[in-house]
């Protein structure tokens, strides 16, 4: 649970099925097996006949009434998803929803740099809609065919504080059991993570998060990571901020384990850019990556692409086939300092 460090994996290098994030209102994605490796456009273009025209991006008023701040884990939100996902080998993604409360997904992928796999995963949402991608409670579970479990429940304790607990296994040993506490306040967020506690072996990870909106515009904050094991003992504090104009936000967190910083920019309808510079005290290593999305709602087809000073390019072009609930996606990346090459194709359904 690095303070500031915390990187994207790089392209041109083989994923794995690591531990997914898990966040507060994207359950139903965060642990789909791949499912968010290709997404369809999701936005009506214009009728025919109209010019598609620039349009800023909505943001906070001047002098307008604070708003809450959000989570801490996505401050850096908008800038990462101009960046493509990492894809090679085939995949398929068939989507089922049973009824407005349930829906199941399975995924096969057929992997070129390790072993095929094959997720079950389900997802259960209750009635209370707090917004587009927040529902409580949600439980979601995902299985693969080694027996590996992740799961995770989300649950509005009130109307400002909500919790959510995370499981994993790899087959029959726990790996991560996680409890979080969260409070959202009018111009405030406050979240409090306890992370494998072990009263026996006397280790425990505790993690906190305090976000205020400064102004309609400005939010401080801070992470302050707590770790304790026999013979080690430490604390990782890290200080965020973030500033949103009308169709660009500026990221930067600064700790003493390293730097993130990011920059999104939303040039029109069209176009979206994203630049992200993170540096690793303790690794000496400092990373810069450039990252574009190009939307054609008339073509109903986004294409995503990266360029990274590893010497890494990649790109991901995804069409959506309607009438069809279908969706495909191409992907390919390059590492020419490693001299490696993946691609993958998948075909979301439902």
């Amino acid at each position: 649970m690095a303070a500031a460090g915390r990187g994207r994996e790089r392209p041109g290098e083989a994923t794995s099925g690591g531990r997914a994030r898990l966040r507060y209102g994207g359950a139903q994605r965060a642990l789909g097996g791949g499912r968010a490796a290709a997404l369809g456009p999701g936005r009506a273009g214009p009728g025919h006949g109209q010019r598609a025209g620039p349009r800023r991006a909505p943001g906070p008023r001047r002098g307008g009434a604070l708003g809450n701040p959000g989570s801490f884990d996505e401050l850096h939100r908008q800038c990462k998803e101009v960046f493509p996902q990492q894809m090679e080998g085939v995949k398929l993604i068939v989507n089922k929803a049973l009824s407005s409360h349930f829906q199941v997904t399975h995924t096969v992928h057929m992997s070129t740099l390790g072993a095929s796999n094959y997720h079950f995963n389900a997802t259960f949402v209750g009635d209370r809609q707090l917004g587009p991608t927040e529902a409580f409670p949600t439980l979601v579970g995902d299985m693969d065919n080694g027996g590996s479990l992740n799961a995770q429940v989300l649950h509005l304790v009130a109307e400002r504080l909500r919790t959510k607990a995370v499981f994993q296994t790899q087959q029959a040993k726990f790996l991560t059991w996680q409890f979080d506490g969260e409070y959202r306040g009018d111009d405030c967020t406050a979240t409090l993570t306890l992370g494998n506690p072990d009263l026996l072996g006397e280790s425990v990870i505790l993690v906190a998060h305090f976000l205020q909106s400064v102004t309609p515009r400005l939010v401080l904050g801070g992470e302050m990571v707590y770790h304790r094991r026999p013979g080690e003992e430490g604390a990782i504090l890290t200080l965020a901020g973030k500033y949103t104009a009308p169709n660009w936000v500026a990221t930067l967190n600064v700790g003493y384990g390293g730097a993130h910083a990011s920059y999104y920019h939303r040039a029109n309808e069209q176009v979206q850019v994203g630049v992200e510079l993170e540096a690793n005290t303790r690794l000496q290593d400092t990373t810069f990556a450039f990252g574009y999305q190009l939307n054609l709602p008339q073509a109903n087809v986004v294409f995503r692409g990266l360029l990274d000073s590893n010497w890494s390019v990649g790109g991901v072009l995804e069409k959506k086939l309607p009438p069809l609930p279908v969706t495909l996606a191409l992907g390919a990346f390059l590492n020419h300092w490693k001299n490696r090459f993946h691609c993958g194709f998948s075909v979301i359904v439902g």
